[in-house]
């Protein structure tokens, strides 16, 4: 707890992925403040984590190019993933799209949604696939037009299986899903292009593709691999949660020492009220976050 001058107070939590996603730890806080309010639990989390446990004998059935072998000892592998922190000096910066941003995003993709019946337009593919193409395009081998960019992003699976999990399941239910292009295509394709790669890697989804990523773990011991991570908390309601003495005025991830996840976090009008905006947040070598400023404003016009 931090107490400022002005009889506000900051609470800052952490807490392992393994013990809380992000839907679960929203439960958590609604528990939390169910019981400073002395009412019961407003969830009754169910812990049972033998529901995600891996087949017997194990079953991989994709090929998971989402996913890397750990090496022990940890660090010797020549591709990092993208959790490891950078010894690099990082720029920090926090883009916003508005609600104007993001429509017009989607307008953009509907348009020529016809040659790309299976691109879905929400508000996150299009965030998601815009935020691919700027991230792609500022690298440092951003020249190379035929290099391929892997993006990953997180899906919650509890509706997906099969029988679904429990929406109250309490840990970590998300696995990463991907989309995978050439620089050139992200570049000059059209837009809907990406957003429907995007789509198609949230509908791979399917629960024997989650099952067999979860055997894949129980053999290899590994992480999700690609050039980088979109990672949401834009509508987790963490700054819904109705506390004795009010819901938060703000609501946002502590920054980080890593350039290869970028985070996804509501906007907050003044006065605290949320809005239907997104706040991005990017950190990046220098040089880099000048290339990713630049093509961000540029695709958005």
């Amino acid at each position: 707890m931090t107490s400022f001058k002005c009889d506000g107070f900051a609470m800052g939590i952490s807490t392992s992925h393994a013990t809380f996603d992000g839907l679960s730890f929203k439960h958590f806080l609604d528990n939390l403040a169910a019981l400073t309010h002395n009412k019961p639990l407003a969830v009754t989390p169910k812990n049972d984590r033998h529901l995600l446990t891996a087949r017997s004998p194990p079953r991989v059935t994709f090929s998971h190019p989402e996913l890397v072998q750990l090496k022990i000892p940890v660090g010797q592998d020549s591709n990092p993933t993208v959790f490891e922190a950078t010894q690099e000096d990082l720029a920090f910066n926090i883009f916003r799209l508005t609600s104007d941003n993001i429509n017009n995003l989607k307008g953009k993709a509907k348009a020529a949604s016809g040659a790309h019946p299976k691109a879905r337009v929400t508000g996150f593919n299009v965030v998601t696939a815009h935020i691919w193409r700027c991230k792609a395009l500022s690298c440092d081998t951003g020249n190379n037009m035929d290099r391929l960019s892997t993006i990953l992003y997180a899906v919650d699976i509890r509706p997906r299986l099969n029988p679904p999990l429990p929406p109250s399941y309490a840990g970590n239910a998300v696995l990463t899903a991907y989309a995978t292009a050439p620089c050139k295509e992200l570049n000059e394709g059209p837009f809907v292009k990406l957003v429907e790669m995007v789509s198609e890697g949230s509908r791979r989804m399917t629960d024997e593709y989650a099952r067999s990523v979860i055997d894949w773990g129980e053999l290899y011991k590994g992480f999700p691999h690609g050039e980088f991570l979109v990672s949401s908390w834009w509508r987790l309601g963490f700054d819904e949660v109705e506390y004795p003495w009010g819901k938060p005025r703000y609501s946002c991830p502590v920054v980080y020492h890593r350039k290869d996840i970028i985070l996804l976090f509501p906007d907050i009008k003044e006065g605290g009220e949320s809005n239907s905006g997104v706040n991005v947040l990017v950190a990046l070598p220098s040089n880099e976050m000048e290339k990713f400023q630049s093509v961000f404003h540029k695709f958005l016009a």
